[in-house]
C-alpha cells in the first residue's frame, strides 16, 4: 500500500468528524488529535522496528519492551488516582504477566526468540494487560464506595481488611476479565482479529493464520486473568490505612 493510497483513508476520519459535528458531540478535536497521534506514533514505531529487526540484538528487544511496559503502566495507573503506590503495583502486575506469558511461549519454542516474534506478541499481551489493569482499578474503587457500609460492618465485627474486601476484589477481577472473555467467545463469528487478518492479507495460508491467532487469543485470555488477579491483590490494601480503617469515601 502506497502513502497516496493510505491518504485516501483519511476520508473515514473526516466522516467521523462530520457525524460528530452533526450530532454536536464535541469530539472533533479529540478525533483529529487521535488520528494525528496514531499516524505519527505508528510511523515512528514502524521505522524503529525496522532497525531493531535488522540488528537482532537482545538489548534493543529489552529496551522496546521496557518502553512498552512503561507507557502501559503510566496509562493504566491513571485509573487508580488517589490510591497510594498504585504505579508500582500496576508495573508489577504487567511485568509479571509479560514474564510468565513470554517465558512459557519461549521455553516451549512456541515462538522464536527473535525481535520479529517477541515484540509484536509482547505488544498484544502488554496492551491487553493495560486494559485489564484500568478496568480492575475502576471496578475495585467503585465496589469499595458502593459497599462501604458492608465493609465497615465486617471490620466492626472483628474481620480483617482482606475478609471485608475479598468479595469485592473478586467482583473487580471478574469485571476486568469479562470483555476479554466476551471477545473470545465471538471471535471468528463477529470479527476476524487483527493478526489473522494481517497474515491473510499478507498472503499467508488461512489455516496457518488461524493457528497464530489462537496463540494470541489464548495468551491474551491468560494475561487478562493473571494481570487482574495480581493487581487486585496488590491494590486492595490501599483501600485501608495502617489502622485497618477504610479510607474510601461513599459515593455522593
Amino acid at each position: 500500500m502506497s502513502f497516496l493510497t493510505l491518504s485516501f483513508t483519511v476520508a473515514f476520519v473526516a466522516l467521523a468528524i462530520v457525524l460528530s459535528m452533526w450530532m454536536k458531540l464535541g469530539l472533533q478535536r479529540d478525533m483529529i488529535i487521535s488520528a494525528v497521534r496514531a499516524t505519527i506514533q505508528l510511523l515512528i514505531v514502524g521505522y524503529v522496528l525496522n532497525v531493531v529487526f535488522k540488528l537482532n540484538d537482545p538489548i534493543f528487544i529489552v529496551l522496546m519492551l521496557a518502553l512498552m511496559v512503561g507507557v502501559a503502566t503510566q496509562n493504566a495507573a491513571k485509573r487508580g488516582k488517589g490510591l497510594k503506590g498504585v504505579w508500582w503495583r500496576v508495573l508489577v502486575a504487567i511485568c509479571t504477566t509479560e514474564v510468565v506469558t513470554q517465558g512459557f511461549l519461549l521455553s516451549l519454542h512456541i515462538i522464536h526468540a527473535t525481535p520479529r516474534y517477541i515484540i509484536p506478541v509482547s505488544g498484544m499481551i502488554i496492551g491487553n494487560s493495560m486494559i485489564a489493569c484500568g478496568l480492575a482499578l475502576n471496578r475495585l474503587q467503585s465496589e469499595a464506595r458502593n459497599h462501604r457500609h458492608e465493609i465497615l460492618t465486617v471490620l466492626s465485627l472483628g474481620g480483617t481488611p482482606k475478609q471485608s474486601a475479598m468479595p469485592f476484589v473478586k467482583q473487580a477481577v471478574r469485571a476486568s476479565m469479562l470483555p476479554t472473555i466476551d471477545s473470545t467467545k465471538t471471535i471468528g463469528l463477529v470479527q476476524l482479529p487483527g493478526m489473522m487478518t494481517g497474515l491473510i492479507i499478507g498472503g499467508a495460508d488461512p489455516i496457518q493464520a488461524v493457528r497464530y491467532q489462537l496463540l494470541i487469543v489464548f495468551s491474551i485470555l491468560a494475561s487478562a486473568a493473571l494481570t487482574s488477579i495480581v493487581l487486585a491483590f496488590l491494590t486492595y490494601p490501599c483501600l485501608f490505612n495502617e489502622y485497618e480503617q477504610l479510607v474510601v469515601q461513599e459515593t455522593a
